[in-house]
Parts: structure tokens; C-alpha cells; sequence
């Protein structure tokens, strides 16, 4: 039988919101490692049906959040058993009170990570990867003069992500979803200033050079010191 396009409207809106409401539970902590969930106890919190709130609880065994045992019911699993490199944990550990921490392990990953994308991007990015990479350069140049924060992120989300496709690397490029969420988080958590600082712009349209230009050292160096302007800006928000 074909489900009709509200019905299937309503379902994928009623699974998102168990989703959402189960995932920001656990990583917040409301729901304590070990706790035991059922079905039935998911239905009647979220008001929906069973195949809805079992279609959740998939997804978050997928992420290593919960663990459906017979006999036992659905365990809420430890951190250490999280993937922590999912999109969804990450947005919901930046709604959560481990907002801080969570900023602060990502700048760490991103100091690993993007200078060698920059690095290697230098030796390999295509014309239209530099093309893209100055658009999106002056993209957070207009946007960040009119403090336009919102549009501002998504040409800072398309740098980055273009940045770490350009390093010919699928295990990197595989990481512009994350990048993308802790930029996301920066702004939407209020962790960024009403204008963009112009010396960060500076430094991104450096990089976007040192690609075009093949400068490897150059390349590396800037997106270092990108990751370490950001870097003090989230260790000033440590309590």
C-alpha cells in the first residue's frame, strides 16, 4: 500500500522529533548510562506509534547511543561507545550543557586535521576547487562587513568543506560534515561576535592563495593559524 505524501510527512516529522528527544537525553545526560527504555515508555512520552519509536531507537543503536538487549529492554549506552563523529551527536552535544568541552575536543581534531587537508590541497585541488574557495572567501568578506552572520556560515561551511574535498583525501573530505556542525554550533550557540573578525577572513582568503598557488608550507601554515585563532576563542570560554 502506498502511504499517502502527508501521512509519510507526519511520520518522518514524528520519527525526527523521538530522534532528536531521545538523542538530546542521552548525551545531555537526562538519560544515565545503564538506564533501561521500552518501547511501550517511548510511545507514550512522544505520542507515537511503535514502529515510529522503533525506527528511532534504530537509528540511535546506529550511533552507538542505545543497545536493545532481549529480555532486557533498550540500554542507554556510555560516551565511549558513542560515534562521536556523527553530525546528529555532535549538534546535540552542543545543545546540551557539554557544550564547552565538546567545542573544545573538535578544535583539537580540527588542529589535527585541516592544516594537512590545506597542505595536501596545494598539491591537488582543480581550478574549480580554487574557484571555489576564493568565491566562498569573498562570500565571508561581504556577508561578514554586513554582519550577516547566517549567510556569513554558509560561505565560511562551503570554505571549509571545498578546503578538505581539495585534498584528494576521502577520509578527510569525509570530515566537512563535522566542520560544518562546529561552525554551526560557533554561531548558533552566540559563540561568535556580532562581526566577523576581518583577520580571520584575511587569513581563510591566505589559505584559499596558498592553494592556488601550490604553496604547500604556506597553505598548512594559514589554516594553523586559523585553527588557532578559533582555538583561543573557544579555550576563553572554559569556565
Amino acid at each position: 500500500m502506498t502511504v499517502p505524501p502527508a501521512a509519510a510527512g507526519v511520520s518522518g516529522e514524528l520519527h525526527g522529533s523521538v530522534l532528536a528527544g531521545l538523542g538530546t537525553a542521552v548525551v545531555s545526560g537526562a538519560l544515565a548510562p545503564g538506564s533501561v527504555l521500552t518501547l511501550e515508555g517511548v510511545c507514550g512520552q512522544y505520542a507515537v506509534s511503535r514502529s515510529v519509536a522503533r525506527e528511532a531507537v534504530r537509528v540511535l543503536e546506529s550511533m552507538g547511543l542505545l543497545a536493545s538487549r532481549r529480555r532486557v529492554g533498550v540500554t542507554v549506552l556510555p560516551r565511549s561507545s558513542w560515534n562521536v563523529f556523527d553530525p546528529r551527536v555532535i549538534r546535540w552535544r552542543l545543545d546540551s550543557s557539554d557544550r564547552v568541552d565538546q567545542l573544545l575536543s573538535l578544535s583539537e581534531l580540527r588542529q589535527g586535521v585541516e592544516p594537512v587537508a590545506a597542505a595536501l590541497a596545494a598539491a591537488r585541488a582543480t581550478p574549480e576547487q580554487c574557484r571555489a574557495l576564493a568565491v566562498a572567501v569573498s562570500d565571508m568578506e561581504v556577508h561578514g562587513r554586513a554582519r550577516d552572520l547566517d549567510t556569513y556560515l554558509l560561505a565560511d561551511q562551503a570554505f571549509h568543506r571545498t578546503l578538505l574535498e581539495a585534498s584528494g583525501n576521502e577520509m578527510l573530505a569525509s570530515l566537512g560534515s563535522v566542520i560544518a556542525e562546529v561552525l554551526s554550533g560557533r554561531t548558533h550557540h552566540g559563540m561568535m561576535p556580532d562581526r566577523p573578525n576581518p583577520d580571520a577572513v584575511a587569513l581563510h582568503d591566505a589559505v584559499a592563495r596558498a592553494v592556488r598557488a601550490g604553496d604547500v608550507a604556506g597553505a598548512e601554515r594559514a589554516m594553523r593559524s586559523i585553527i588557532d585563532e578559533a582555538s583561543v576563542a573557544m579555550s576563553e570560554l572554559r569556565p
